[in-house]
């Protein structure tokens, strides 16, 4: 039934209600004037019979009293009909929103500030065990997971053997984590398809090649396709779609990984790449906030800049970003590059950026879904930062997820040290936390 039937039957039932609770009053009313008059009429008659008064008196004593309790009783069950009557509203009131909220909230009280702390970290297993490579999730990934209660796990080719073999080692990972886990990777379609190149599946063809052809159903179809191969071996993550405008055509880090050099274009395909996949109840990940159509630097090995202007920008790049933000998507993942013009010309990476994340991202574009760094192990931010360092920064500057720092136990006892010492506030911790968790507890509310 659509909300608006709900609302017309709540109506309708109150309406049912209150002209019973109106009958209910006129009897009593009626009730009270018959029998008044009844008295009167006896109080007469015992002017006449003198000798009887003294008895008639305790009659319509006992009489009254009678009266009294009739009426106390008929109040009672008019009180008894409002009380349920506002129970009832009060219940209709309840959402499922509400009910997410609390399932939320419920989570984080449960929680240590280390296990909220490990929560806000995506880690590879190799990261997560210090295995070199982790095709099974047995003793060391509970283990692990028992130490370090991270908020998800990132898989490459490397991870990957067979379908079973895949299935089996998430399966067994998430019955190992007290927390609900996010199991990601990188599947695009094209020459980025972690899994369907191992597992020999039939591959999405370029999105390049999809914008070409102008068929936004024919987007919307191959993140479909990919959703639904990912879903069925365990995964829920999906960082993807790429959402950059190719402006620079000797940008060969994204080529035809983007769907388009038009704006128009490549924001049309990403809200249709966006509901496919997510469809399937795989989250998008958007990817890479500001833009990195524009650069010729590759930040997998160092920094990479846009000179593009802030209204350049809001007229190009950042267009596609809020398409699939209006599409819903669950992620958006923020890139390492240098945009001077968006930060008053300051070289830090928009990853740890709190003018871009919170005052450009959160702010001007409005988004309130799970904000996660790019790859704190690329050259960008490794040639200038620590793990602890850059992930504190990331954090503080409004991100809600720190993917695979170059050390995780340094990144992760940093941001604890943070929080300990007053640098990072326990609330702010929380504030991604639930945003982390209002996508990962919603299938079961929702």
């Amino acid at each position: 039934m659509s909300e608006k039937k709900t609302n017309r039957e709540n109506r309708r039932r109150r309406r049912r209600r209150n002209q019973l609770i109106s009958y209910c009053v006129m009897a009593v009313v009626l009730i009270a004037v018959g029998m008044g008059c009844f008295f009167g009429i006896h109080a007469a008659g015992s002017a006449v019979k003198q000798h009887q008064a003294a008895r008639e008196e305790s009659r319509q004593e006992l009489l009254e009293a009678s009266r009294v309790e009739e009426s106390a009783q008929a109040q009672a069950a008019v009180a008894a009909l409002f009380e349920t009557e506002s129970t009832e509203e009060t219940e209709s009131t309840y959402t499922k929103e509400d009910a997410l909220n609390d399932m939320v909230e419920d989570t984080l009280a449960g929680m240590t500030l280390e296990q909220k702390v490990a929560g806000l970290f995506f880690v590879t297993p190799e990261q997560l065990t210090g295995v070199s490579q982790v095709v099974a999730a047995g003793d060391a990934t509970r283990e692990s997971l028992e130490k370090y209660s991270v908020g998800g796990l990132i898989y490459f080719a490397k991870n990957i053997q067979s379908e079973d073999q895949l299935k089996e080692m998430l399966s067994n990972t998430a019955s190992y984590s007290l927390f609900p886990l996010f199991f990601g990777v990188d599947e695009e379609g094209g020459k980025v398809a972690r899994v369907a190149d191992t597992l020999k599946l039939d591959k999405t063809v370029p999105m390049g090649e999809i914008g070409a052809a102008g068929d936004t159903q024919a987007a919307y179809d191959a993140y479909q396709n990919i959703g639904n191969y990912l879903s069925s071996y365990g995964f829920n993550v999906d960082f993807a779609p790429v959402a950059d405008v190719l402006t620079n055509v000797d940008n060969t880090v994204i080529g035809n990984r983007a769907f388009s050099s038009d704006t128009g274009v490549a924001a049309q395909m990403v809200s249709s790449a966006v509901t496919g996949l997510q469809e399937t109840g795989v989250s998008a990940c958007l990817k890479h906030f500001p833009g990195h159509g524009d650069t010729a630097g590759d930040s997998h090995t160092g920094a990479a800049q846009t000179d593009r202007t802030k209204e350049e920008m809001e007229a190009e790049e950042f267009l596609p970003f809020q398409s699939g933000i209006e599409a819903g998507t669950d992620m958006i993942m923020v890139g390492h590059i240098t945009a001077p013009n968006l930060t008053d010309g300051d070289s830090l990476p928009a990853s740890i950026s709190e003018k871009i994340i919170t005052g450009v991202l959160r702010n001007e574009l409005g988004y309130q879904g799970i904000i996660i760094t790019d790859a704190m192990n690329m050259g960008a931010i490794t040639e200038y930062y620590k793990s602890d360092v850059a992930a504190i920064m990331a954090l503080k500057a409004g991100a809600d997820m720190v993917l695979m720092p170059e050390n995780f136990e340094e990144a992760y006892q940093g941001v604890l040290d943070a929080v300990a010492d007053g640098t990072v506030s326990e609330e702010r911790i929380d504030d991604s936390l639930r945003r982390i968790y209002r996508v990962k507890l919603r299938s079961r509310v929702l």
